[in-house]
């Protein structure tokens, strides 16, 4: 048994799954503020190497942690229901793409267990 980036379907499947991600989180009206002014492009280059190692991929992450990248999104408002919709958007992003059921769940997992950090708890 593989990583859970393997098991996934690796590089292009995260890749796929970024970029379906964050067309959900750009047309939802209570997210898309906080990307306001942001580089795209290169927030969805750090999200995919973040997930890779996240996920057991190669590490090739060299952004700011948690608390720092989210600072910014900290000070403008951004709150656990703001967490709860990236989350749910993620969950449709991987369910869209076929991704199995308990592969999912584990990539949830992943995701809540950086909600403090990216909430600044």
């Amino acid at each position: 048994m593989g990583s859970l980036f393997e098991n996934i379907g690796g590089e292009n499947a995260v890749t796929a799954a970024v970029d379906i991600f964050y067309s959900k989180i750009i047309n939802d009206t209570a997210l898309a503020p906080f990307f306001d002014g942001m580089d795209l492009d290169r927030q969805k280059r750090m999200q995919r190497s973040f997930l890779t190692v996240a996920f057991g991929g190669p590490n090739k992450y060299s952004g700011r942690g948690m608390r720092a990248a989210h600072s910014r999104p900290v000070a403008i408002g951004l709150e656990e229901r703001h967490f709860n919709k990236v989350a749910e958007h993620l969950q449709k992003t991987l369910i869209e793409l076929s991704v199995p059921h308990n592969l999912i769940q584990e990539v949830m997992a992943i995701a809540g267990s950086t909600k403090g950090d990216v909430l600044n708890h």
